[in-house]
């Protein structure tokens, strides 16, 4: 049987981000030396890595060099072909940032997208295009039309993009930014209405070759389930007491007055076998509860009689399908 071929960034935040969520989800990388380019996951043996450049690993799962990849959504919402094999599976929730328009803090009146229309509509009057400097031509492109801004001109440059109107090559800027700092140390600010794209650290996957294998499709799946029950178990605490009660019924219906204090679907309540036979009657009763929900619900179970309450993480919070699986077949059939 092929190895499933899975592409994973080769430095920087993105890799260890990632190499930290693989290991979270079971799926630990094994990479002996770090100079090596390919590796193993010990609990899938038939999972094959290879560490490739985030910005390459695109290329490689739509050229059908790699089944599965993951990479920044920037880079696959600026170059993935629309009528390509690459699919987005799910997004990751780490490697946050947002591609954004920036202007000097010297324009004081450009404050907002409709400011920077009329920039331009001043700039054309006077023979001459706005000038924006971006690593992601498409993206803003298409995000200027939409705004209505149609004359400008696009100055593709790589590396450090915020130096660019102080140079005098370009007006402002789309970069990507996640605290703004870098943009506030060169003398930029963000516009209001400007943000082009949320992106973050996504799955992909080439639609054809997994359609052509059953065995990766199967493979895909277990790797689905275990990221998608782990990003959800980080919304919720396992919270158990100890509740004295005439029965396992009559406990339940305590903790039951406020449903969404209750669990999931409703507390488990089990007996409690005592050491001491003075202490009999009591039931052992778990509830699942979101994270924000805490405090409430250990303040309900101690006024419904409860002693002893522990609180403990979840690893994996599974549904009863996964539902970026079912996405994904749907992507692949629906072709």
């Amino acid at each position: 049987m092929d190895d499933l071929r899975l592409a994973l960034p080769s430095k920087g935040e993105l890799e260890e981000d990632t190499i930290r969520l693989m290991a979270a989800c079971g799926l630990r990388v094994d990479r002996t030396n770090p100079r090596q380019y390919t590796a193993r996951v010990p609990a899938a043996p038939d999972v094959k890595v290879l560490f490739q450049r985030a910005a390459d690993i695109l290329a490689k799962v739509e050229e059908g060099s790699a089944d599965l990849g993951i990479t920044g959504l920037d880079i696959v919402r600026e170059n993935a072909p629309e009528d390509g094999d690459v699919v987005v599976i799910m997004e990751l929730g780490y490697g946050r940032c947002e591609l954004v328009l920036a202007v000097p803090e010297s324009w004081i009146d450009v404050t907002s997208l409709s400011d920077l229309a009329d920039v331009a509509a001043g700039f054309k009057a006077r023979g001459r295009e706005l000038r924006v400097v971006t690593k992601f031509p498409n993206l803003t492109r298409q995000f200027l039309y939409r705004a209505g801004i149609t004359y400008f001109s696009i100055v593709e440059a790589h590396g450090a993009l915020e130096v660019a109107p102080s140079m005098g090559y370009a007006d402002i800027i789309a970069d990507l930014t996640s605290s703004g700092t870098t943009l506030r140390d060169n003398r930029l600010k963000r516009l209001a209405g400007g943000s082009i794209l949320s992106s973050q650290a996504c799955l992909i996957g080439n639609r054809r070759l997994l359609a052509a294998s059953e065995a990766k499709l199967q493979t895909t799946k277990s790797m689905i389930e275990l990221i998608e029950a782990h990003q959800r178990a980080g919304d919720y605490l396992k919270v158990t007491a100890n509740i004295q009660g005439q029965s396992a019924e009559a406990v339940a219906r305590l903790v039951m007055r406020i449903p969404e204090l209750a669990g999931l679907q409703g507390p488990s309540v089990g007996q409690v076998f005592a050491k001491d036979r003075a202490m009999e009657g009591w039931w052992s009763v778990t509830v699942v509860v979101r994270k924000d929900l805490l405090l409430r619900a250990v303040e309900h179970l101690r006024r419904s009689g409860a002693s002893d309450v522990t609180v403990s993480p979840l690893s994996y919070v599974f549904e009863a399908k996964s539902w970026h699986y079912q996405s994904l077949l749907e992507k692949i059939r629906g072709r």
